[in-house]
């Protein structure tokens, strides 16, 4: 008898173990966008669920603890996860955020994720980077304190609350930094342009002075620089829309010198309008520095006489930008 109870003694807290060393997820999907959803930790995927025949994604895994994100092929979703949760999650793919719920162990903090999503889209981000200095700062300062009064009010998981208030002052630090970059570009607006004098593709040498008497809109921008690849086909279609114009759409590339030939292919092979050039010291050129460019893609618009219009101007893919640029070329 003994040995029985031991035996099942043993069984159960094998059991017991392999429960709070795994997790399970379970969703319910409608309009999936995808047969496999993803779990991912940054852009490493930890985990594949794939649909069954019944039209579900089940799975039981072992975590690590922390943030993730589910990716079903088109939206994400930010995910808290560790082991001994037991997360079942419903799911409209034509309605991602507004849809997504969770239920079971985990739902609470899972919960609380969709809805700050929900309402970080909502946040008048664009509406506080347009005050002056002492709104910005109050706004920030209200933004966490309400962001930390709500994370407290909550009851997470102790681990959910340190690293989501972590994320809140990193986001306020970004934000903050935006501002800055922001209103230092905004001083370059109406001064004289600094000069340039780059390779061009098409061969020889342009200078922004040789360009006088256009209004110029600039790219800077880089082979290996995603977003700014992003922006090659909306940039194309408002080059032909304005065939004929007073307008030279000029590119910069700021590719290091081993990827100059990288630079050559690339333009040649994407059939990039516009005049294409390339930056004689690419970040460390004058005229870079003196934009204060420190990321791309960065987009500058200079009127005929070679004064700043806008240092910061808008992304071709902005419908605002093309509204612009036909007013002032009435």
């Amino acid at each position: 008898m003994k040995k029985i109870v031991s035996s099942l003694f043993l069984v159960l807290m094998v059991t017991f173990s392999f429960a709070q060393e795994t997790m399970t997820f379970e969703a319910n999907v409608i309009n999936k966008n995808g047969d496999v959803l993803f779990i991912k930790e940054n852009r490493v995927i930890v985990k594949e669920i794939k649909v069954d025949d019944k039209g579900a994604f089940k799975a039981t895994f072992p975590i690590k603890e922390g943030l993730y994100q589910l990716f079903d092929g088109v939206e994400y979703a930010q995910l808290y996860l560790k082991n001994g949760y037991n997360l079942k999650m419903t799911l409209d793919g034509k309605m991602f955020d507004e849809s997504i719920k969770f239920d079971g162990e985990g739902s609470k903090e899972n919960n609380f994720l969709a809805k700050q999503a929900m309402e970080e889209q909502k946040y008048p981000y664009d509406q506080v980077l347009t005050m002056d200095e002492e709104n910005f700062k109050k706004a920030v300062e209200e933004k966490r304190t309400t962001d930390n009064k709500k994370f407290e009010a909550a009851g997470l998981d102790v681990k959910l609350l340190e690293v989501l208030k972590k994320s809140a002052e990193m986001n306020l630090a970004g934000l903050t930094k935006y501002y800055n970059q922001i209103s230092a570009n905004k001083k370059l607006n109406n001064i004289q342009s600094p000069n340039f004098v780059y390779e061009n593709h098409a061969g020889g040498k342009t200078s922004l002075e040789s360009l006088k008497g256009k209004y110029v809109y600039i790219d800077v921008w880089a082979t290996w620089c995603g977003p700014c690849r992003a922006e090659i086909p909306s940039l194309k279609t408002l080059e032909e829309s304005m065939q004929g114009k007073n307008i030279e759409f000029v590119s910069i590339s700021v590719d290091v010198e081993k990827d100059y030939e990288k630079w050559k292919d690339f333009v040649k092979d994407k059939s990039l309008g516009g005049t294409q050039l390339i930056a004689d010291n690419n970040w460390s050129s004058d005229f870079i520095k003196a934009f204060g460019i420190n990321s791309i893609p960065r987009f500058i618009l200079i009127d005929p006489t070679g004064k700043v219009v806008d240092a910061d101007a808008k992304r071709p893919s902005n419908p605002k930008l093309k509204e612009q640029l036909e007013g002032l070329l009435r």
